[in-house]
């Protein structure tokens, strides 16, 4: 069995089909399939992507709107300069400051807010699992209040022991909450994603 560094060094089936159709990453087949079994995102929707450089995700919303409704994309480091769009807006920040809060509240509210970004990881699982639950919970404070009635919500979880709490507190959000993890996920990975569908 390949150790874990190799397999990262080496570019994969989804790396390399992320490289021919023109994504900064393989995380894109991710959402693709989340959006193929939820149903997650429509035409002329306003669409939210929290942590979104280098922008695969971001780039796949723009050319699955087909023009249409409007991608807001935040992170702290800039997207790849081949992510463009009429229909997309950036703001570079944290998403904890006041200011970046505000630019993003001005251009929603939300049909779908997605979240697939992860914290600078230590390799150390129970300080990295901490980290990224401190994003989830952050994703699910923007879903929260800047999702309209019936919008759609996705946030990738490091599995821990917090995942139940985390569906907890979005099966009251919204009408179905679950886990999900698609194929295009790593097998030596431990992410997983969260779904939430029709906020109340």
């Amino acid at each position: 069995m390949p150790s874990k560094t190799n397999s990262y060094a080496k570019p994969d089936f989804w790396s390399q089909k992320a490289f021919k159709e023109g994504y900064p990453a393989r995380s894109v087949y991710k959402l693709q399939e989340i959006d193929q079994k939820f149903g997650m995102l429509k035409k002329n929707y306003t669409v939210l992507d929290l942590g979104s450089a280098p922008g695969s995700w971001t780039t796949w919303l723009i050319r699955n709107l087909e023009g249409t409704g409007k991608v807001v994309s935040v992170d702290l480091n800039p997207l790849s300069k081949s992510v463009k769009g009429e229909n997309l807006v950036f703001f570079q920040g944290d998403l904890l400051s006041e200011e970046i809060r505000e630019s993003i509240t001005n251009e929603g509210p939300y049909d779908l807010v997605v979240c697939d970004a992860a914290p600078l990881t230590t390799g150390n699982r129970t300080v990295d699992t901490a980290r990224s639950h401190s994003l989830v919970q952050m994703a699910i404070w923007y879903a929260e209040k800047m999702l309209k009635t019936g919008g759609n919500f996705c946030v990738k979880i490091f599995q821990n022991g917090d995942q139940q709490k985390d569906l907890q507190k979005m099966r009251s959000i919204f009408t179905s909450a679950k886990g999900f993890k698609p194929e295009a996920c790593r097998t030596t990975s431990f992410e997983t994603y969260l779904i939430g569908i029709n906020k109340k």
